[in-house]
């Protein structure tokens, strides 16, 4: 999960998605999240949770829960679980990674 970008808002693993994939898609990349200088919610919710640890996941994990916010605007522990799935950290974070998207949550 760590190539994941969004495709018509849906995550999608950007290292095994070909060009003629998304022609004529929207795709969003994790640098396309941040508007007029300001990070996204989900961005700036990993940086107060200290989720990163070494960063391997980050992209690939914010680029999930955003799409999953995006659905479920308030998802309960195990809906994130869920979502996140497709994603791993090496660090093991994963309780981080979960307060962040839950504080990410509650800042929309």
């Amino acid at each position: 999960g760590a190539c994941m970008v969004l495709i018509n808002g849906n995550p999608s693993p950007s290292c095994i998605t070909s060009v003629n994939a998304v022609a004529g898609k929207e795709v969003t990349t994790i640098e396309g999240l941040e508007i007029n200088g300001k990070l996204h919610a989900v961005q700036e919710a990993f940086l107060t949770t200290d989720a990163f640890q070494c960063s391997y996941c980050a992209s690939g994990m914010i680029m999930s829960a955003v799409s999953l916010l995006k659905n479920n605007p308030s998802p309960s522990e195990d809906a994130i679980i869920k979502a996140m799935d497709r994603n791993i950290c090496r660090c093991g974070t994963y309780p981080f990674i979960i307060k962040a998207i839950q504080l990410a949550s509650k800042s929309k």
